[in-house]
């Protein structure tokens, strides 16, 4: 199946951005899961009134957010603030979960007064923080072991920002160069460094299928039992998983969006082999057929693996799609979701 999938990954990678026990506290592990909130109620994510909805479907065994790389084309043209995303997320699409990507607030990190007013306009919108998706800060996997640990630090700010915002985790890449056994070893090492800094702030960091070796889900499912530590997790991408692509005629997002996959890993096991890890989920989408269903990826049959791997958290909606706009791609993964968990339930 040809899929424009990975183009976040691939184009930033290239781009020189982009990087492929312990025990947490009560409040990390219930948040990744079922955050003590009735399943299915969007507006539970934010303890908002879910009266304020009547007409949803109030029996999904998840919760919905949004992730914000589903407006990359807005922000990166300028025609969309960061800042706005948690307000567009509620009023726009009623949405009340976000999932941050630190590329739009790259160089606010560490400003307390910019992440007040993002805390401030979720705050005063019922809108909950889930994560921060981390990119550009080096390979955890790195072979070089001062290198590697230059990434870890790097990410340590995230953390710190990640518990400001009140979000559970920190995304994160499990990237490195060498062989499959050698970047497993690596990618564990600066993962279990990682984790062990964010258990004092009580973030847990996950890893996505987000290209290589990690979209493997065998591969990395073992890197998880390798690392050991509950505070560590997975971020399973319905539609990451392409180990090898054509090369771009240029490094665009247009021209990575074209590329071809040449060897997928088989996407409904990959998420099943990830799902026992799971502190959180992605629901990506491209395209849509006249019923509204996902032509690229069968979402009764995945859903039902998320379900029986007894997952309630929040899952992401990361629309990548081209032929509908980034609103109206939302608003169909949205409905698909809702209408695919009701079934479910």
């Amino acid at each position: 199946m040809n899929e424009n999938n990975n183009t976040r990954r691939s184009f930033l990678r290239h781009l020189g951005v982009f990087t492929a026990g312990i025990s947490l506290g009560p409040a990390f592990l219930t948040a990744c899961n079922n955050a003590g909130k009735t399943p299915g109620s969007d507006s539970a994510a934010s303890g908002a009134d879910s009266s304020q909805h009547a007409g949803l479907p109030k029996d999904l065994f998840f919760q919905i957010s949004l992730a914000e790389w589903s407006f990359h084309q807005a922000l990166f043209a300028k025609k969309m603030d960061h800042l706005d995303f948690a307000i567009r997320a509620k009023k726009e699409f009623d949405i009340h979960a976000v999932e941050y990507v630190n590329q739009f607030f790259k160089d606010k990190a560490k400003d307390k007064n910019y992440l007040g007013e993002m805390k401030k306009r979720c705050d005063d919108n019922g809108v909950k923080s889930v994560l921060i998706m981390c990119d550009g800060e080096g390979e955890l996997g790195d072979k070089d072991v001062k290198a590697r640990m230059k990434a870890v630090e790097n990410h340590y700010k995230w953390v710190e920002a990640a518990q400001f915002l009140g979000c559970h985790s920190i995304r994160v890449n499990a990237a490195g160069q060498g062989t499959a056994e050698e970047v497993a070893k690596n990618a564990a090492d600066g993962l279990g460094k990682l984790t062990d800094f964010a258990k004092d702030f009580n973030i847990g960091v996950i890893v996505e299928n987000h290209g290589g070796y990690s979209s493997n889900g065998k591969w990395l499912s073992d890197v998880m039992k390798t690392v050991n530590r509950p505070g560590c997790g997975t971020l399973p991408d319905f539609g990451n998983f392409c180990i090898n692509r054509t090369k771009p005629e240029a490094q665009t997002p247009e021209a990575w969006a074209k590329t071809t996959c040449l060897e997928e890993y088989d996407k409904y096991q990959g998420v099943q082999e990830l799902m026992p890890f799971a502190k959180g989920v992605s629901a990506k989408t491209y395209d849509f057929d006249d019923a509204g269903n996902s032509v690229q990826v069968d979402y009764a049959r995945m859903l039902k693996i998320v379900k029986e791997a007894g997952y309630t958290g929040h899952i992401g909606i990361e629309y990548e799609g081209s032929k509908l706009s980034e609103d109206e791609g939302i608003k169909k993964t949205r409905d698909l979701l809702r209408k695919v968990g009701a079934q479910l339930a």
